[in-house]
C-alpha cells in the first residue's frame, strides 16, 4: 500500500465547525512497533472530537495541524508491525486512537495493540465503534474504578444518578450500572424517557421539569454517586442530593469544576466532585466486547452518515440532542 493515497476528513485551524472540515487524498500511513496498520469499516463521534476542533485543548491537541479527527474505530487488520502478537491480518477489531495523533476519519488508520480489541464478525462494526471512549474509558471507568461498583452484581447496593442518560456516554452507563447491585435514577428529555426506561433505569426525569433540574429522585433516595454527563450544575444542587459520602464524577471537567474539587479536598468534605480522567486500555475493550456478544450492552446508534458526509454527523453532534451514538461508515 505504500504511496497509495487515501480519503480522509482533516482540518487545518481551530474553530469553523463543520464548514472547515476537507475532504482530501493523504498517504497510507505505516504501522510501527506495536502498531496495526486497520482499513476503517466504521467510526464515531464524540463531542470531545468538535471541542478539540474549537481549541479547548489547544496547548496540547492537536500536536500539529492539517489533523484527522475521531478516536473511535471500528476495523479490519490490514498489516501488523513489529512486536505486535495479539493480531493477524484479517481480524476484526476495534481500537482507540490517540487524541494527540488523530486519524479516525479516515479509510485506514494506524492504532497501537495495547488499546485494540478482537470484536466478531458475525455483529456489524457500528455496533462496536461507539464503544472505546464513551463505554470503555468514560461509563466503564467511572462505575468500576471512580465509583466502586462491582459489573458482577456483588457489592454493597448503591443509589446512583446518571444525567444526560440517553446520551451517548449515558445511555452506556444506564446499561452498566444495573450490571451491578445499583438503583438508577436518570434524567433525559421528555421524548427519551421511555426509551432511557428501556436501558434498565428505575426512575427517570424530564431534566426540564422543576423535580429534573433540581435532580430530585422520585422516590426521595439520596444519591451514593452521580455520572455527570450533562452541562454543568452549580455544586449546591448535587450537594442536597447525595449520600453522606456521595460523590459526583464529572466526565468532562472543565477548569471551575477542577478549581471546585481542590478547594473541596482542602476543607477535608465526606462530598466530593471527582473530575474523571481518562486511562485508555484495551483490556477494558475487550471486557465491552464480550458483553456486547453476550447480549448484556448495546449500542443504540441515532444515526450513521458516510464518509463523504462527515460534516453532516459533525454538525448534528454539535447540536446536542442524539440519542445513543452517531456513526460513520465506510
Amino acid at each position: 500500500m505504500e504511496n497509495r493515497l487515501m480519503h480522509a476528513v482533516q482540518y487545518n485551524v481551530y474553530g469553523g465547525g463543520p464548514n472547515l472540515l476537507q475532504h482530501v487524498g493523504v498517504p497510507i500511513p505505516i504501522p510501527r512497533k506495536d502498531e496495526v496498520l486497520i482499513k476503517l469499516e466504521a467510526a464515531s463521534i464524540n463531542p470531545i472530537d468538535w471541542q478539540i476542533q474549537k481549541g479547548i485543548l489547544w496547548s496540547i491537541v492537536p500536536t500539529k495541524f492539517p489533523y484527522i479527527p475521531c478516536m473511535d474505530v471500528a476495523e479490519e487488520v490490514m498489516e501488523v508491525g513489529k512486536g505486535v502478537s495479539k493480531f493477524k491480518v484479517g481480524d476484526k477489531v476495534l481500537g482507540l486512537m490517540s487524541p494527540f495523533s488523530g486519524g479516525g476519519l479516515a479509510e485506514f488508520a494506524v492504532v497501537k495493540e495495547s488499546v485494540t480489541a478482537l470484536r466478531p464478525p458475525e455483529i456489524s462494526a457500528s455496533e462496536f465503534a461507539g464503544l472505546p471512549v464513551a463505554a470503555s474509558i468514560t461509563a466503564l471507568q467511572a462505575l468500576s474504578q471512580t465509583i466502586g461498583i462491582k459489573l458482577d452484581g456483588s457489592g454493597e447496593r448503591k443509589n446512583i444518578l446518571i444525567t444526560a442518560a440517553s446520551g451517548g456516554v449515558g445511555h452506556y452507563a444506564v446499561q452498566l450500572a444495573k450490571l451491578g447491585n445499583t438503583h438508577v435514577t436518570a434524567t433525559c428529555g421528555a421524548r427519551n424517557i421511555e426509551f432511557v426506561k428501556s436501558l434498565g433505569a428505575d426512575e427517570v426525569i424530564d431534566y426540564k421539569t422543576p423535580e429534573g433540574a433540581a435532580l430530585k429522585s422520585p422516590s426521595g433516595k439520596k444519591y451514593d454517586a452521580v455520572i455527570h454527563c450533562a452541562n454543568e450544575f452549580p455544586w449546591s444542587i448535587f450537594e442536597a442530593n447525595l449520600s453522606m459520602n456521595g460523590k459526583v464524577v464529572d466526565i468532562s471537567p472543565t477548569p471551575s469544576s477542577v478549581m471546585s474539587f481542590a478547594l473541596k479536598k482542602l476543607t477535608f468534605p465526606k462530598k466530593q466532585l471527582v473530575p474523571l480522567f481518562l486511562l485508555p486500555n484495551g483490556r477494558d475493550l475487550q471486557y465491552l466486547v464480550d458483553l456486547v456478544k453476550q447480549g448484556k450492552l448495546r449500542t443504540v446508534i441515532d444515526s450513521k452518515y458516510p464518509i463523504k458526509k462527515a460534516e453532516d454527523g459533525w454538525a448534528k453532534s454539535i447540536d446536542g440532542h442524539a440519542t445513543g451514538k452517531i456513526i460513520f461508515e465506510f
